[in-house]
């Protein structure tokens, strides 16, 4: 019999139900990463035992979902949620069912759930409990859907987008049938919340397989939820800086980043204003000329249409606004590079440069890589010097101006803003003394 370790605290709380004469079980996802020794997020726990019930075994009980069987019981300062067993009626909205009925069989509660690998359940009395064949799923690497793919993807449309995230996480393959359902209803996703695919989509970009996203895109799912990345599978790059068309590209630039969240935003976005921008001159050669501006652009919207944070939107505008910079390669150039971009920005925009390069053809390769490493040895150089680059660090602030006659207003930050200008050019300056003398002539 095959054993999962478990959690004291959920051992506790399946064998307090199963001596009061209930089954209990340990389900869901935590069953599936235990299997493939994986430590799990969360652990949920399923039962014959009816909510009432349950809380009358527990001292401190939270009625989180009471109405679809889900009580919290909190042990400390952990929570787990237990759920009567349940057959679920109608999904009318594609996402809840309109009415639960509880059920003493673990069978039907088991039967609802989306995919075979997430339909198992477990404890130490019975071991797993595997009635849908998803040890051989696991075993094989396959994403099935549990029964008729079509009633579970009709039931939560999200589901047909959860099967390329387990596909991308655990790197398995979605099996046939599936996978045309999912082709079939991936229309249905128009249904669902914006922050439901947002969560959907960023668990498959900060997978270990991002390149999963093409599956998205080849069942038509991209079409509904990020026709941007469509757009950009449809544009050629005939030019012998690129390999792939702008699509292909992107996804190849995810896979080059290391994964966190702004940074692969940023790369699956850097390129979105290449449709927009594409022109193809005399001799045949494609340019996208001002693409990065039109990137910008439509990352703002994309982010806000997927209801990301204000902070994320920013921080990933920046880097898609900036990732083709080249400034020369002399100080005075990247001080003022920095002061334009924003300081923040340059360790993570200097990783963006670096996976565009990779992510493109070998041409003059080595030779971009050099200059990516040349405008970081600089930037590091300036850092490390302390140059001045804002006006907060120059020598001089508004009151000195206004003690040698500048007057109050607007005029002061006019005069700090050509001090620094100054300053920028020739870090020498930044002195009291010297920055007072440009004052006073």
């Amino acid at each position: 019999m095959r054993t999962i370790r478990l959690p004291e605290k959920v051992s506790d709380i399946i064998k307090t139900l199963q001596d009061a004469g209930y089954e209990a079980y340990a389900v869901g996802g935590c069953v599936r990463d235990s299997l493939l020794d994986k430590t799990p997020h969360d652990w949920d726990i399923t039962t014959s035992a009816l909510p009432e019930q349950i809380k009358g075994l527990f001292r401190r009980t939270v009625d989180t979902g009471i109405e679809h069987g889900t009580v919290t019981v909190l042990n400390g300062k952990d929570a787990y949620e237990v759920t009567t067993y349940r057959i679920d009626g109608d999904y009318s909205d594609r996402r809840h069912p309109d009415h639960v009925t509880f059920t003493e069989s673990l069978k039907e509660d088991l039967r609802r759930r989306d995919f075979t690998i997430n339909a198992m359940a477990y404890s130490d009395r019975d071991g797993v409990v595997d009635l849908f064949g998803g040890m051989d799923d696991l075993e094989n690497g396959i994403v099935r859907a549990v029964g008729d793919p079509k009633e579970r993807f009709a039931e939560d449309a999200l589901r047909i987008l959860r099967a390329i995230r387990f596909s991308a996480q655990l790197d398995f393959l979605v099996e046939e049938k599936t996978y045309a359902a999912a082709e079939e209803l991936a229309g249905t996703l128009q249904d669902i919340s914006a922050e439901r695919i947002r969560e959907e989509l960023l668990k498959i970009l900060l997978s270990d397989h991002p390149e999963k996203l093409l599956s998205c895109y080849e069942t038509g799912m991209t079409a509904v939820i990020l026709p941007e990345f469509d757009a950009m599978m449809r544009t050629p790059q005939n030019t012998p800086h690129h390999c792939y068309d702008v699509g292909t590209h992107t996804i190849e630039s995810v896979k080059k980043i290391k994964a966190d969240r702004v940074l692969r935003l940023a790369m699956l976005f850097h390129d979105t204003g290449k449709p927009l921008s594409r022109t193809t001159d005399a001799n045949g050669r494609d340019h996208f000329y001002g693409h990065q501006v039109k990137s910008a652009e439509i990352t703002q919207k994309a982010l806000r249409r997927l209801k990301f944070d204000n902070d994320t939107i920013k921080k990933v505008m920046r880097l898609v606004r900036w990732h083709d910079e080249k400034p020369d390669l002399t100080e005075e150039s990247v001080r003022r590079a920095i002061v334009k971009i924003g300081i923040e920005a340059f360790p993570d925009l200097f990783l963006v440069k670096e996976a565009d390069v990779l992510a493109q053809s070998e041409y003059h390769r080595q030779e971009k890589l050099d200059l990516i490493r040349s405008f970081t040895q600089l930037y590091e150089t300036i850092l490390q010097r302390g140059d001045c680059l804002s006006v907060k660090d120059l020598a001089v602030d508004g009151s000195d101006l206004m003690a040698a006659g500048v007057k109050a207003g607007p005029a002061v930050g006019e005069v700090l803003q050509k001090l620094l200008d100054r300053v920028l050019s020739d870090p020498s300056l930044n002195t009291k003394e010297q920055l007072m003398r440009i004052v006073e002539k």
